[in-house]
């Protein structure tokens, strides 16, 4: 029996892509047959299209340097080998040290960066593409024998199945046969539909310009005149890109006075921006305090805890039956930080209060009272609602009140997120993080249909990224000094938008009221297989696969993602899964952690990749033996 040589292809070549390649790499043993590797896609491996070399060098990553990886290390809990290297700090620090000769920088702006970089500075997205170009290069350098992986410039724009296994097609002709695929495509955009289809329209009808939820850096803003007014609605990483790209991206520049005061001088090229949302404030900035009490851990969602919710009868739901376990857990995260690290601002030690918290945590009114006799500060005391939601209930005089109270708010909480006294900030990321990781271990078949659809994908992944998600403290820092020079005016909570043939757009708040002629959605379009703009997930979502369909007492409809199994195989619309089809992605039903991860966190992404890898290369290993015989 000989073996010949199998065939993968992989839809995609950004970072979850390159990631699978590694792990399913890292599993070769000399017994196994021949393996041709190739990745599709229009855009340079490594980077793939979100994290690719040309874009503006003012766009950031939100994690600082000494949190992003994508290598395995001694914390995962993964059935594959561990192939550790270097965090994006540690392979700057080699580029600096000339230790990395495979590495060279031909643009002074990133040659720069790369020698001024810390662990806790936050990098530009173009740096970041430079260390996944590296991490494909050294992928592919150390492929074992045996092993060919390539890169196929191109889209697919259909597959096939057939008896050999699979006939890949690109858009320019060409056609690529394998035995296995995995579509590893990443974030994509949607065609429209619903109220952005409605704009749309609307908009072309008046005369006035509608920019849709897009990734900031692909949207066309050049649309906004210098001077001109425009609604931009959304207040997460996306508004806080398109702000940068608008103002500093406009030829403005922020200097800092004597008083330490940032402020923007402005080149006369930008628009006035006027920002709402839901909230009415920014997403929560990133933390950059330091735990200097107890370390975390979790009181509430305990393995204990999700094993009993698991041992019930029928479905779990997120709100009535989580959510206020996880309310909880942040009220232990927070005040364990700062009982046991700030004993001086409290009025009671940790011992006795965690009996008064074991008493009163599930019960706002009692909690409430019971901190306010032991913890002097209202700056640290910690309620829930007022997190989420900081202005609820407040009622304002008029529009310039609004605007002077969203500021206030992005003053404190860049207080409470980066100053060393108020590092109960950090023990609620950390908390939020593990309770995140908690989660994960609940099969999503067990949860209700309105949770999988609403309350798991909105809710809480809202929330969470509100908190534990946000922008650099220094965006926060710069929209205030925009906001000082009349570039950015807020509009408050609860926005509403409408279209007034005679106005334009027009955006109302319960206390502000304006007219542009240019409404930007700034916020990234919802996964949609069905809706996708990429047409190889549209034919997936509609002949290989469907889409995974909810449905109980509370609620029914479509989750808009790719179904799978826990090990990544695609669900035929038969409900069988594919042997040799594979997703991975924010595309597909399971819970999404992202790509690349913080160092030594036991990553959920790091375990889903290697877990689908495994089952990749048993599919693979099959399928040639099949043949074989």
């Amino acid at each position: 029996m000989t073996s010949r040589t199998a065939r993968l292809v992989i839809v995609g070549a950004g970072p979850r892509a390159v990631m699978l390649v590694e792990r399913l790499l890292a599993r070769r043993t000399r017994q196994d047959p021949p393996l041709q590797v190739t990745l599709v896609d229009p855009f340079p491996p490594g980077a793939g299209r979100i994290w690719r070399r040309e874009q503006s060098p003012l766009l950031k990553l939100n994690s600082m340097a000494r949190d992003v990886t994508v290598f395995t290390d001694e914390t995962c809990t993964i059935s594959g080998p561990i192939r550790s290297g270097p965090s994006l700090i540690e392979w700057a620090e080699r580029v600096r040290d000339h230790t990395l000769p495979d590495v060279e920088i031909d643009d002074p702006a990133l040659l720069a960066e790369v020698r001024s970089l810390r662990g806790d500075s936050f990098p530009t997205r173009r740096l970041q593409s430079l260390y996944l170009d590296w991490f494909w290069r050294r992928t592919v350098a150390i492929a074992p024998a045996g092993v060919d992986v390539h890169w196929q410039p191109g889209s697919v724009q259909w597959v096939d199945d057939t008896l050999e296994g699979w006939d890949v097609a690109l858009a320019d002709g060409t056609r690529l046969v394998a035995d296995t695929v995995v579509y590893a495509l990443g974030h994509n955009g949607r065609e429209p539909d619903g109220e952005t289809l409605e704009l749309l329209d609307e908009a072309a009808q008046a005369g006035l310009t509608y920019i849709e939820p897009a990734f900031t850096a692909d949207a066309d803003l050049s649309a906004l005149a210098p001077g001109q007014d425009a609604i931009v609605r959304g207040m997460g990483l996306a508004s806080v890109d398109a702000v940068v790209l608008l103002a500093e991206g406009r030829g403005g520049r922020f200097e800092r006075d004597a008083d330490g005061r940032l402020r923007y001088v402005a080149s006369g090229q930008e628009p006035r921006l006027h920002l709402g949302s839901r909230r009415g404030v920014p997403y929560r900035s990133k933390v950059s305090s330091q735990l200097q009490g107890d370390p975390p851990a979790l009181e509430i969602l305990t393995p204990p805890t999700v094993a009993g919710l698991l041992a019930r009868p029928g479905t779990i739901d997120f709100l009535d039956d989580v959510w206020p376990l996880l309310a909880r857990e942040l009220v232990w995260g927070h005040y364990r930080e700062l009982f046991t690290g700030h004993p001086d601002r409290v009025t009671t030690t940790w011992e006795e209060f965690r009996e008064t918290l074991r008493r009163v945590d599930g019960d706002v009114v009692a909690l409430r009272a019971a901190v306010a006799e032991v913890v002097p500060d209202p700056l640290d005391r910690f309620d829930i609602l007022t997190l989420d939601v900081p202005l609820a209930g407040e009622t304002f005089p008029d529009a310039q009140a609004v605007h002077d109270r969203v500021r206030r708010h992005i003053v404190e909480d860049l207080q409470l997120r980066t100053t060393q006294e108020r590092s109960a900030a950090q023990a609620l990321f950390l908390t939020i993080l593990g309770s995140f990781l908690a989660l994960a271990d609940i099969p999503t078949e067990r949860w209700s249909a309105r949770s999988r659809a609403v309350d798991l994908p909105i809710t809480w992944h809202t929330f969470f990224s509100y908190v534990a998600s946000g922008p650099p403290a220094h965006r926060l820092e710069e929209l205030l000094a925009l906001a000082d020079a009349g570039v950015v005016r807020f509009l408050g909570p609860d926005i509403t938008v409408r279209v007034d043939p005679a106005r334009g757009f027009v955006a109302v708040s319960p206390h502000v009221e304006v007219e542009a002629r240019v409404l930007v959605d700034a916020w990234l379009p919802s996964p949609s297989a069905a809706f996708s703009d990429n047409p190889a997930l549209r034919e997936l979502a509609s002949r290989h696969g469907r889409e995974v369909r909810v449905a109980d007492e509370s609620f029914a409809g479509s989750l808009g993602r790719i179904d799978v199994d826990p090990d990544g195989r695609v669900v035929s619309r038969e409900g069988q899964p594919h042997a040799t089809l594979f997703a991975l992605g924010p595309f597909t039903a399971g819970t999404e952690a992202g790509a690349f991860t913080r160092p030594r966190s036991d990553s959920l992404a790091l375990r889903q990749t290697d877990r689908v890898a495994g089952a990749v290369a048993e599919a693979l290993s099959a399928e040639v033996t099949a043949v074989a015989r």
